[in-house]
């Protein structure tokens, strides 16, 4: 029987990855996302067992509507959705006090806020055994301002999440990727070059990810396979979060 998924951050990078891992191994994939062009492109790709949901998943009452357009059984979340706002609006002056607070409510909604709305809003709906995975990041044993740090507040309600819906099969884990080639975390630009450089440099094996090897490690703890991983972080940075 096909599966049920819902990938927020649908539209680009690894969850738009991720989307096309599970469409071609029969499942059927709700994108969500904010970019009505990106979800419109992706669906496209993917063809009729895709579906675009727009909604900002960090307002309520957009997550509300949106949920009334999604499966009554879901089995698959992933929580791609996600971005270092500091990226967009600049990082704050440290003694700017109304910007550094703007900042990281910017990156807790962002990455946080949407992933708990969401999850919410579909807890009612997962069936037993269901499967979710929220994305984290490296850098929330590396640090990068706020980005890092509400990266890492994923971590203890992802293994809160594994506990409360344990009885019933469901896991939760997180998956937590290093410097990624082929996402949008840079809106359309590539790498800065000394960033590549100090990736490369710090990487075991000296260089970045890709899209699709992040999404090959959800597409598995997505799986019937995965029934006894729960609660763990797993990494996908070629060991940077060694930090050696």
């Amino acid at each position: 029987m096909a599966r049920n998924a819902v990938v927020t951050g649908g539209g680009t990078g690894i969850g738009r990855a991720v989307a096309a891992r599970l469409v071609a191994a029969g499942d059927r994939v709700a994108l969500l996302g904010r970019r009505k062009d990106k979800l419109a492109e992706a669906v496209d790709e993917l063809g009729p067992a895709a579906t675009a949901v727009p909604v900002d998943a960090t307002d309520p009452a957009a997550v509300r509507d949106a949920a009334a357009e999604l499966p009554e059984r879901i089995d698959v979340l992933v929580n791609a959705a996600g971005a270092n706002t500091d990226l967009t609006h600049g990082a704050p002056a440290a003694d700017d006090l109304d910007a550094v607070r703007a900042s990281w409510v910017a990156n807790f909604e962002a990455n946080v806020v949407s992933a708990v709305l969401v999850t919410h809003a579909l807890l009612p709906r997962l069936a037993d055994h269901a499967r979710i995975v929220n994305l984290g990041s490296v850098t929330a044993r590396s640090g990068q301002g706020s980005y890092g740090a509400v990266k890492a507040a994923l971590e203890p309600w992802t293994s809160e999440l594994a506990f409360q819906l344990g009885p019933r099969g469901i896991t939760a884990n997180v998956v937590s990727p290093g410097p990624t080639e082929g996402t949008d975390f840079f809106h359309g630009g590539d790498f800065p070059p000394a960033r590549r450089a100090f990736v490369e440099e710090r990487s075991a094996n000296g260089r970045l990810g890709r899209v699709e090897e992040v999404a090959a490690l959800i597409e598995f703890l997505a799986s019937p396979q995965a029934s006894h991983i729960t609660g763990q972080v797993v990494h996908v940075s070629g060991g940077m979060f060694l930090g050696r």
